[in-house]
């Protein structure tokens, strides 16, 4: 989608491999080449990494960066928004609304870790899961403490979150550009299931988003110094919850939910905001 609604605009495109690309690291000239072929005439690089590919990938960013070529998302927010973790810490230090978490190493710890997020049922996540993978919903004490240490032996890390009832297993995925929301879908889980993700069958609807819903969307994408993410809300008694921020937030699903023209929107934010040759100095 980005590729055609770039070609649309006049603009000359390519799709990059990034296992094809490779970095020659040199204090005055540095470069990314690409069969080599040198990179050195790119205004703008719109990252579109598989999970998968984070650390590559983001090292091939971090070579753009210090070519002084516009990266949409650059190399350090995607690291953060990539790793669940990291980026809920992000989030909760800035003072942004999560549901309540906890994470731990000890098995000697299982116990008070499933009491601090209030008791069972709740949720358990996979740090590598995506698209609801790796997810899972513990009933009981029981069920909660044998996944819990079952994950510790296999030395397979993951956050236990509080479970929002009144949520209903429905969550609102929001769509930022720069600081503004530009769509919003809500996304229900399919009978007998509490993952609304639209690959494990859930169906989404558009949403008008309450004033705090926007801000709330804004500020965890700011938080991660992102300038595009999907940022998934649940509506709770206390207000809206951050699920996750998406540094690649896929397009068809709530393309085709809200018949808005999202791609052509974050091409037009690039077109604004890519400078050639930019002094913008990145962390990396």
């Amino acid at each position: 989608r980005l590729f055609a609604e770039a070609q649309a605009q006049g603009h000359h495109t390519r799709i990059l491999d990034t296992l094809h690309c490779y970095i020659h690291l040199a204090p005055t000239a540095p470069t990314v080449r690409y069969h080599h072929e040198s990179l050195t005439n790119v205004d703008a690089i719109i990252p579109r990494l598989s999970p998968n590919m984070t650390f590559y990938g983001a090292a091939i960013l971090r070579q753009f960066e210090a070519m002084r070529t516009f990266v949409l998302n650059s190399s350090l927010s995607i690291t953060r928004a990539r790793d669940k973790l990291r980026s809920l810490q992000i989030l909760a230090r800035k003072g942004l609304q999560l549901p309540i978490t906890g994470c731990a190493h000890s098995p000697q710890d299982i116990q008070r870790l499933i009491s601090d997020v209030g008791g069972p049922p709740l949720i358990i996540k996979l740090l590598g899961g995506t698209q609801g993978i790796g997810v899972v919903l513990a009933d009981t004490q029981h069920t909660a403490e044998s996944l819990i240490q079952t994950l510790l032996d296999l030395k397979a890390y993951a956050i236990v979150q509080e479970y929002i009832k009144e949520a209903e297993g429905a969550d609102i995925r929001c769509f930022v550009i720069g600081d503004q929301v530009v769509a919003a879908m809500k996304r229900q889980a399919r009978a007998g299931d509490f993952r609304s993700n639209l690959h494990r069958g859930g169906h989404a609807e558009p949403i008008a988003l309450t004033e705090q819903e926007r801000q709330v969307a804004i500020a965890a994408t700011n938080a991660l110094r992102l300038n595009v993410a999907g940022v998934d809300l649940l509506r709770s008694k206390r207000g809206p919850l951050i699920l996750e921020v998406n540094a690649s937030p896929g397009l068809e699903g709530i393309e085709k939910t809200t018949e808005l023209n999202i791609a052509k929107q974050i091409i037009e934010y690039i077109e604004k905001n890519a400078k050639p040759n930019t002094d913008e100095r990145y962390e990396g």
